[in-house]
């Protein structure tokens, strides 16, 4: 009989086995390397292409390498429980179904819930950002979009002319996002093709501006390296770096999404490591060296604009490169919408394998083998939010939420080594507890580094959550209910 309380929680081995064998499985496509490029194409997107320059101007300066090295450092420790959760369980549903293995049902639609603003926010913030480049891009080839089609209600988009226009709907974030949709649902293997090749060309680009804006670097650029603060807690200084961090935290988002292709990696004991310990080895890595030139390029008090890498590359003086990059940039926040619209129908997939979302979540597609429907709602929604909805909205709620789901996927780790300690780590985390209570400590030092109304809005959200989970998905739960099985 399924237990009744909030622990409520899934058997290891049942978990496992239902990844293995179940009524439900996605077809297994992915190996290491596709993983990689998916966490890298997730990774290498916005934080470099846009925050980078946002964070330093407002808060860090040129310190705001500090703050990339402090996100990397948070992100190393969970990445390292993210692996060995990921080989532990090979299914689909990342922080979710960790939590549903250790915490209960409860915690579990808690963090499913949480995930949302991750997955399906994060896309939808990623896609205004890609409409800022396509628009830019757009005016180099002589193609003027008018400005009231391409920003939300509300926001006054600034003309090279110095006019002002408001807006009414981001038309080319729609489309960005109707596109990738459309390839979603035809086919994960076709997705993760298309995938691959943008990262690479990302990756190019990204290397390229390191290469060649090394000799353009001026170092009066990074003094002071770490600006005095102004007497506000967030600017500057070392508060600075800590707010920074916390801003730039969102750069970090992606390699989490790849446990998410758990169920559908052909080695997942092996893969899934590999993936993402990869990804965020090699976009760490870019992200220090990038923040290092650009920082060195332009004083960070003019870095406070849409395109920052556009703006570096405009001092180094080669025009052909300004649109190279302007074309890489738009190459990576595709890949990274890609990625995040895929996970969150993967999420919305397991948790209504398990009665708590409704059953449409769970339907595949009998020839592409998608989950179509979930897929086609969610970017839908995505679309929506992104069309009518500034970026600065969207885009605070991102990084509370995940810092919160990482902070429990740490403590399933030490969870789990003493309730199963016997059960299979293909890949064991180092140090435990110490790596896993280190990686709680840093996530919960970089929500403190977030704005009190991020913290309001969270517990909002969460609240509307719990109200579903009560009148919904508890009453339909297969855990609780498991004589009624999926239809």
């Amino acid at each position: 009989m399924a237990e009744t309380g909030y622990m409520a929680r899934k058997s290891i081995a049942a978990i496992v086995k239902s990844g293995e064998s179940g009524p439900l499985c996605l077809t297994r496509t992915l190996g290491a390397l596709s993983i990689t490029a998916m966490g890298v194409g997730a990774i290498i997107g916005a934080g470099i292409f846009v925050l980078t320059g946002t964070a330093a101007a407002q808060y860090a300066g040129p310190s705001i390498i500090l703050s990339f090295i402090l996100g990397g450092t948070a992100c190393a420790f969970i990445g390292l429980c993210y692996s060995e959760l990921a080989a532990m369980l090979p299914v689909c549903g990342s922080t979710y179904t960790y939590t549903y293995a250790t915490l209960g049902e409860l915690f579990a639609w808690i963090i499913g819930w949480d995930l949302i603003l991750e997955y399906a926010m994060g896309a939808a913030t990623v896609a205004v950002g890609w409409s800022g480049y396509f628009v830019s891009l757009s005016r180099n080839a002589g193609i003027n979009i008018p400005p009231s089609l391409t920003a939300s209600p509300g926001v006054i988009v600034k003309m090279p002319d110095g006019t002002q226009v408001a807006g009414i709907v981001n038309l080319p974030a729609v489309f960005i996002i109707v596109v990738l949709t459309t390839m979603l649902v035809l086919g994960t293997k076709e997705s993760v093709r298309l995938n691959n090749i943008m990262v690479a060309i990302k990756l190019f680009v990204v290397v390229a501006f390191v290469a060649i804006g090394v000799f353009f670097v001026r170092p009066t650029n990074w003094h002071p390296f770490i600006p005095k603060n102004t007497g506000e807690f967030g600017s500057f200084g070392t508060s600075g770096i800590l707010r920074g961090a916390a801003v730039v935290f969102f750069a970090f988002l992606g390699f989490d999404a790849v446990s998410t292709a758990a169920q559908e990696a052909r080695n997942p004991r092996r893969d899934m490591p590999i993936g993402i310990l990869g990804s965020l080895a090699i976009c760490t890595l870019l992200y220090i060296a990038v923040a290092g030139v650009l920082s060195g390029l332009v004083p960070y008090i003019e870095l406070n604009v849409p395109d920052p890498i556009a703006k570096g590359v405009d001092v180094i003086g080669i025009g052909w490169f300004s649109i190279l990059i302007k074309v890489g940039a738009l190459t990576g926040l595709t890949t990274v919408i890609l990625v995040l619209l895929y996970g969150q129908s993967r999420i919305f997939f397991t948790m209504s394998q398990d009665g708590l979302l409704p059953r449409l979540f769970t339907r595949v597609h009998p020839r592409l083998h998608t989950p179509y429907l979930s897929q086609m709602m969610i970017g839908t929604l995505v679309a929506v939010a992104a069309a009518l909805t500034p970026i600065n909205v969207l885009g605070e709620m991102v990084s509370i939420g995940t810092l919160f789901a990482f902070v429990l996927v740490c403590g399933a780790v030490v969870y789990l080594r003493r309730s199963d300690p016997q059960a299979s780590r293909p890949f064991r985390a180092p140090g435990v507890p110490v790596v896993p209570v280190l990686g709680i400590l840093l996530c919960l030092l970089l929500m403190v580094g977030l704005p009190l109304v991020t913290w309001l809005r969270l517990v909002v959200w969460l609240v509307i959550g719990m109200i579903f989970y009560f009148f919904y998905g508890r009453n339909h739960s297969i855990l609780r209910h498991p004589e009624r099985g999926l239809d």
